[in-house]
């Protein structure tokens, strides 16, 4: 396979992984009564740790007022909590409620995680190396 091939059947299974991951958080959020935005501040909350609502808003692309009413349902679900931070108790702090996320929602992905563990498996130290680099570049961090 020439270089330009397998750069595009690395493009290829990075768009399917995309979209299996996509699709999977939507259907695990309907399950639970959620929407699609509201699994996808799940997913910000848990990369980044304890947010304000305006941060929120910059990273998701929402607007404020859609970011309240995304936090709301999740408050109401008790996935999230709001708090005052400590230094400045004008200002609200969402957070995950990480027991409740390990109790309800954590067992709908444990398959998904054990079928990457266990393609990981069959990856050298090497490969395995090779892959984080990859999907840390990918991913701009």
């Amino acid at each position: 396979m020439s270089r330009a091939e397998t750069e595009w059947a690395v493009l290829a299974a990075t768009q399917r992984v995309i979209a299996d991951a996509l699709l999977f958080s939507h259907e695990v959020a309907e399950k639970l009564g959620l929407g699609p935005s509201d699994s996808q501040f799940m997913t910000l909350l848990e990369v980044h740790g304890p947010l304000t609502p305006g941060r929120l808003a910059e990273l998701s692309g929402l607007t404020t007022g859609t970011v309240t009413g995304v936090i709301d349902r999740l408050e109401k679900a008790g996935f999230v909590r709001r708090d005052r931070a400590p230094d400045d108790r004008r200002k609200v702090i969402v957070s995950r409620d990480d027991e409740q996320v390990a109790k309800v929602m954590a067992p709908m992905y444990a398959e998904k995680g054990q079928n990457l563990f266990t393609v990981l498996s069959q990856f050298s130290d090497e490969e395995l190396t090779t892959i984080a680099r990859f999907m840390t570049a990918v991913a701009g961090s």
